[in-house]
């Protein structure tokens, strides 16, 4: 029985009889939560190498989130309708290449239609275990949530709370529907778009496909965080089944001074391993320009990151809180093994969604193979938090990529009042690189997200 169709018999089972948190059907509706977006997007690409296409996307999108009311001691349901519209506005021209569409946003589709959400969960204070499609945030498996939709897992997750602000984390997840797709499937973002005839677009790693290619058998993970007074930590294991095996921990810490100011600190470290993984069986390595694997697929990674900032407290009705930082991460070169060390990150790579400081909105150090990089971020919201600002400059040195950097601007605006739940968002982000290829030279590239959305 596949599971949306198991929950909802779920809900049916929900309306038969009392239960103690819905003694009447009516208390039940009212206990129930809905809520969802409605988004809008528009991408446009522009590119300064040469024989290279500006490229563009519209999706309109919408978002309806239901959750039902406890019943029988802490069960509820959840179901999620997620739909994407380009309207016609998108050149599908030139396929399967194509090469004026910005694939990222709805892939080569008019629409996108499927049920994204659809679990059973139990809830108490202490324990939380939820069962099928779902959203789920952990660092290195997450939503990736810069599109018009996010990306849905079928898992089982559990979060245990044994002490305050002390919590526990089990995951099991078996597939996936990413960003542009349709339906769930056995691949991640290292396949080519097409196979298990998912239109998985989004990312520039796709390597792995074709009828000798094995689907995945998805991610066994584990997690601990820890809250005490200003110090947070968290550390995580993944088990990416057949790609990596994968150890990340983090920890930063906020001096509350009393003032507004309050300096913070933070730490970062990744370790990676695998011997035999779906490279070495397909024999194919990395899609993007890094060292040549010399026959050696083996996954060796190690990298870490430090940051240290201020948060800043508001100054009349002009400048609200903010924050400035700056942060370094490196990537330790391995010679001989996947990448030459690069990080293998299934569910984030070439969609900029990993937790490492330095990543912008184009490309991190997990896009661009082992190197370092330094990242320098102000954010600021000002007049009464009606409008909040980002600015951001980031510069990565790799040893196979090049030399390449970011300048990032952010600007959103929130009308509040009758329009609360409204914002307006234009994201700018330029980047020039000097590319260690076979043609060499050197290029600039334009980014532009403008987003609308609603949120009831």
């Amino acid at each position: 029985m596949r599971m949306h169709h198991f929950v909802a018999t779920a809900i049916a089972l929900a309306y038969m009889g009392n239960t103690a948190q819905a003694e009447t059907l009516t208390d039940f509706f009212k206990q129930s939560k809905i809520d969802g977006n409605i988004r809008s997007y528009y991408f446009s690409r522009l590119y300064g190498a040469p024989n290279v296409f500006n490229q563009n996307a519209f999706a309109l999108a919408g978002r309806l989130n239901v959750e039902t009311a406890p019943f029988l001691g802490g069960f509820g349901v959840g179901v999620s309708f997620f739909t994407a519209q380009s309207l016609g506005a998108n050149n599908l021209s030139g396929a399967p290449t194509y090469p004026h569409l910005d694939a990222t946003l709805i892939g080569p589709n008019n629409s996108i239609n499927a049920l994204g959400q659809a679990y059973i969960q139990f809830k108490q204070p202490w324990l939380l275990v939820r069962a099928g499609d779902q959203e789920i945030n952990t660092p290195w498996l997450n939503n990736t949530d810069s599109r018009i939709l996010p990306a849905t897992y079928q898992a089982v997750y559990a979060e245990v709370t044994p002490l305050k602000d002390l919590h526990l984390y089990g995951l099991r997840q078996f597939r996936w529907k990413s960003r542009t797709s349709t339906d769930y499937s056995r691949d991640n973002y290292y396949y080519k778009p097409g196979f298990e005839a998912d239109t998985l677009y989004g990312s520039t790693e796709g390597v792995l496909g074709g009828a000798a290619a094995n689907g995945t058998n998805g991610t066994l993970a584990f997690g601990t965080s820890y809250a005490l007074d200003g110090a947070k930590a968290q550390a995580w294991y993944y088990d990416f089944y057949n790609f990596a095996k994968m150890f990340y921990t983090d920890a930063n810490y906020t001096l509350k001074t009393g003032t507004g100011f309050d300096p913070f600190i933070g730490a970062q470290f990744v370790r990676e391993w695998l011997g035999n993984n779906a490279f070495s069986q397909s024999g194919v390595g990395l899609n993007y320009p890094i060292s040549p694997n010399q026959g050696n697929y083996a996954v060796d990674a190690t990298a870490y990151g430090v940051q240290i900032g201020i948060n800043t407290p508001s100054f009349g009705r002009v400048f609200n809180k903010g924050q400035l930082f700056w942060a370094y991460n490196a990537i330790t070169p391995h010679a001989g093994t996947l990448g030459g060390g690069a990080i293998i990150s299934p569910y984030t790579v070439g969609v900029v969604w990993d937790p490492l400081y330095t990543s912008s909105m184009i490309r991190g150090l997990v896009e661009t193979g082992p190197g370092h990089a330094w990242k320098v971020k102000w954010t600021q919201n000002m007049f009464n938090n009606h409008i909040l600002f980002m600015a951001a400059f980031a510069r990565y040195y790799t040893y196979f990529s090049g030399v390449s950097n970011d300048t990032y601007m952010d600007l959103t605006y929130f009308p509040g009042g009758d329009l609360k739940g409204l914002s307006i968002r234009d994201r700018v982000e330029v980047s020039n690189a000097s590319l260690q290829n076979p043609g060499g030279g050197q290029y600039s590239f334009v980014y532009n997200r403008v987003q609308l959305q609603y949120d009831f």
